[in-house]
């Protein structure tokens, strides 16, 4: 009767797509077969054991995943975890490992051994002959975890390595060469990036990609999914308008210009608009004229870099240099900077030395960067809240691992409050209280800014605390491993990827029978996060393999979330008129509903984003494929000597070496192909940022833009057949063949990368509908 009712239970999941809903059964009675192999395991040497995976290996090879290969594989993954690290890894560790084999988003709890989980994983993709990338949040993790896991591999006699950005050209086709490769999903993206470019096969890092294992998957696959990851060449320095941003400085909000609520767009008024055209010398008129577009265009960026850009939370100015930080994470993003003049409007504002601008050679998305993978798992501690998104956009399923040992922490209600002064009195007080107990505390702030001024607060009633936040995040481990000790304070940015547990007692847990009778750790948040799984992620630093722990929220109906999101608070919501907190249940709805409006935003900017870049990717692909048959093939030297017979064989009498003779005529024409890219690249953005225009006449802004894009990328690799024997035709041949310097043929060498808040509907012109059809709806 039971398995009926599981089977039915099964198909119904099915029917509805429930997320979450991956049914375990099927390697819950895998468990017995797992463990009954271990005392056989146990006889074998440590010689013996990586022979019999090998002998596995060899069975496996490009096969999939049977019941009994599952079995042999966790069962020699428990055993060598066992030897090189002395830990054995719990059922709960298996079921995820077998999640992972079998192509899932595995859920894990903190704390429950995802590391391990996935490094086995890794393994029994190896045995099977694949090669695996482990894509990790940061470069610390990526190291981190190889070394780590090394042992464990190499008992299993798979071979691994990691990518950091120090690493040269050479040491990343060494990490790549490796049966399982750790590494950042920027510095595996860079890398895809940089092999794009390439003019000779010797010089491409990456082989093919076969699997990958995304950890923190939630972060990666759905909060950076839109991110692109841009490779720019360095033209020269930035050109930002000083004079503007020293006129856009003196505006003030609500007189000289708006913004909406969303914090997405400001806008001059009138009043703005005639104090900036004085101070420019013009007419006001002249302002929007089409031949000072350019000049206005200064101004708009200037306004968004003043008005809509804050120090301190959407950015950090350390060491002379603007750094961006990544919201979801709540630490500096290396290597990152925004688009378009914005960047250099920014630094114009602070006053700090411009950096290069330069154009766009390439770039891709995280989505897309993952869809190149014909396999592809992850695992991490908050999943179902995504599961809607992980099945649209990657066509991937949530398991749901249960904890080795039942979750007994206590979740307490909300607070909340009228005010966000009233509620940051009120958790002052609560760390203070709790304090005094010798329980430690981890309080989540919603930035870098609000983590400051907590800290400063705490201080002046002789309340030491550590803060872990952008401004050094490369302590970040350290910090974080020792906040279980008994009357620690700790004040963090997003926990969000942080890959390190907080064990109760620090880090040799001296005091953790004491912390453990006083309660655990207490955490708190300030503020409701943007998304569900933010919040739970920072509660679920409490509790972990079933230790004692509770977690808190504090909130105001004046936070962020709210005021963006669900302003129009019902009436009739009594405060206390001494702590301004409220009671009244309608308010812990309307922060549920703001939250869940933000999580629909996001979604629905998501598949916007989507669909346009869904196209680009597409042609990207194919463009590759030609690009691929020049680089590897003769083409481009059968292109140049059919359009310029003569001259070819004159070049071809010059080099007198057949291999010299194709790898110039092939970078002439990679050349000219690479850059064509990057001029559509351009256009399509042109062709984004007027969209509205089409919205306007009544035309589909997606269909406006394929009917825009298409028929330009169908003529790249004819101009640039074309563009190429031009070069030949009019370049003047020396003793080396072509001066490719002197015939134009030069690439940048400096690049980098930046991260782009992609919203192609996020218009001046769709927020102005928004805000008409909002005040509408209110009459």
């Amino acid at each position: 009767m039971a398995a009926l009712i599981s089977r039915v239970g099964k198909k119904l999941r099915r029917i509805i797509q429930r997320p979450g809903s991956v049914e375990l059964t099927r390697y819950e009675a895998l468990l017995p077969a797992v463990e009954k192999l271990e005392p056989e395991l146990e006889k074998l040497s440590d010689e013996e054991l990586t022979e019999r995976a090998g002998k596995l290996r060899e069975t496996l090879k490009d096969t999939a995943f049977g019941d009994d290969q599952l079995i042999e594989v966790c069962a020699l993954g428990r055993e060598a975890a066992k030897r090189a690290l002395g830990e054995r890894a719990f059922d709960v560790q298996v079921l995820g490992t077998m999640g992972l084999l079998t192509k899932h988003v595995v859920q894990m709890e903190t704390g429950e051994g995802k590391t391990l989980a996935g490094a086995l994983a890794a393994a029994g993709y190896a045995i099977r002959g694949k090669r695996v990338h482990v894509v990790t949040v940061n470069d610390y993790l990526a190291r981190r975890d190889a070394e780590w896991m090394g042992p464990v591999y190499a008992l299993l006699g798979v071979s691994v390595g990691w990518v950091e950005p120090s690493h040269s050209r050479e040491e990343r086709r060494e990490a790549y060469a490796k049966d399982v490769t750790y590494g950042a999903v920027a510095e595996i993206g860079f890398d895809v990036l940089r092999d794009r470019l390439v003019t000779k096969v010797d010089d491409l890092v990456q082989p093919d990609p076969e699997v990958a294992i995304v950890d923190e998957a939630d972060s990666v696959l759905v909060d950076e999914a839109r991110v692109p990851l841009v490779m720019a060449g360095s033209i020269d320095r930035s050109d930002a308008d000083e004079e503007v941003a020293k006129i856009v400085r003196r505006l003030r909000l609500n007189l000289h210009y708006e913004t909406d609520s969303e914090g997405r767009n400001a806008w001059l008024t009138d009043a703005g608009s005639s104090v900036v055209a004085k101070s420019l010398g013009i007419e006001v008129d002249d302002l929007f004229n089409e031949q000072a577009s350019d000049r206005l265009a200064a101004v708009n960026v200037a306004l968004h870099a003043h008005a809509l850009l804050t120090r301190d939370v959407d950015y950090l100015v350390r060491d002379g240099k603007v750094q961006l930080i990544n919201a979801a994470r709540g630490r500096v993003a290396e290597l990152q900077r925004w688009p378009d003049g914005l960047q250099a409007a920014v630094e114009a504002k602070e006053q700090v030395t411009a950096t290069d601008r330069g154009e766009i050679l390439d770039s891709i998305t995280v989505q897309a960067l993952l869809a190149r993978y014909p396999e592809v798992a992850g695992m991490t501690g908050t999943a179902v809240a995504v599961a809607e998104q992980l099945r649209e956009f990657y066509e991937l399923e949530v398991a749901v691992i249960p904890p080795n040992t039942p979750n007994i922490r206590e979740d307490l209600e909300d607070r909340i409050f009228a005010s966000p002064s009233q509620k940051l009195r009120a958790i002052e007080e609560e760390i203070r209280t709790v304090h005094e107990t010798g329980r430690p505390i981890l309080v989540g702030t919603q930035d870098v800014a609000e983590s400051e001024e907590l800290a400063e607060k705490l201080a002046k009633v002789d309340l030491e605390c550590v803060v872990l936040n952008a401004r050094n995040d490369a302590e970040e481990a350290a910090i974080i491993a020792e906040a279980g000790k008994k009357g620690a304070v700790t004040v963090s940015t997003q926990m969000a990827g942080r890959g390190t547990d907080i064990r109760l007692g620090g880090t040799d847990g001296a005091d953790r029978d004491e912390v453990v009778e006083l309660g655990g750790l207490h955490v708190i948040g300030t503020a409701r996060y943007p998304s569900s799984r933010l919040d739970g992620q920072l509660r679920g630093r409490s509790g972990r393999q079933g230790d004692p722990g509770s977690a808190i929220f504090f909130a105001s109906l004046n936070d962020e979330l709210v005021l963006s999101n669900a302003p129009d608070v019902p009436e009739g919501i009594v405060d206390d008129e001494e702590t301004g907190e409220i009671k009244d249940a309608a308010a812990l709805r309307q922060i549920n509903h703001a939250q869940r409006v933000a999580e629909g935003v996001d979604l629905e900017i998501h598949r916007n984003t989507w669909r346009y870049t869904r196209l680009i990717e597409r042609q990207r692909r194919d463009l590759l494929v030609h690009r691929d048959k020049v680089l590897r093939t003769a083409y481009a030297a059968e292109v140049l000597e059919k359009a310029h017979p003569e001259k070819f064989g004159e070049l071809k009498e010059k080099l007198d070496d057949q291999d010299k003779l194709e790898q110039m005529c092939r970078e002439v024409l990679l050349f000219h192909i690479d850059q064509l890219w990057s001029d559509h690249l351009a256009y399509l953005t042109d062709v984004r940022e007027s969209i509205h225009l089409r919205a306007l006449a009544r035309e589909t802004p997606l269909d406006e833009f394929h009917r825009a894009a298409i028929p330009e990328f169908h003529k790249i690799i004819g101009e640039a057949d074309t563009r190429a024997a031009k070069t030949l035709e009019e370049a003047e041949l020396t003793d080396e063949g072509i001066d490719l310097g002197d015939a134009g043929v030069r690439r940048a060498n400096t690049t980098w990368t930046y991260l782009v808040h992609d919203n192609p509907f996020d218009s001046d012109f769709e927020q102005t509908i928004k805000k008409v059809r909002s005040m509408i709806k209110r009459k």
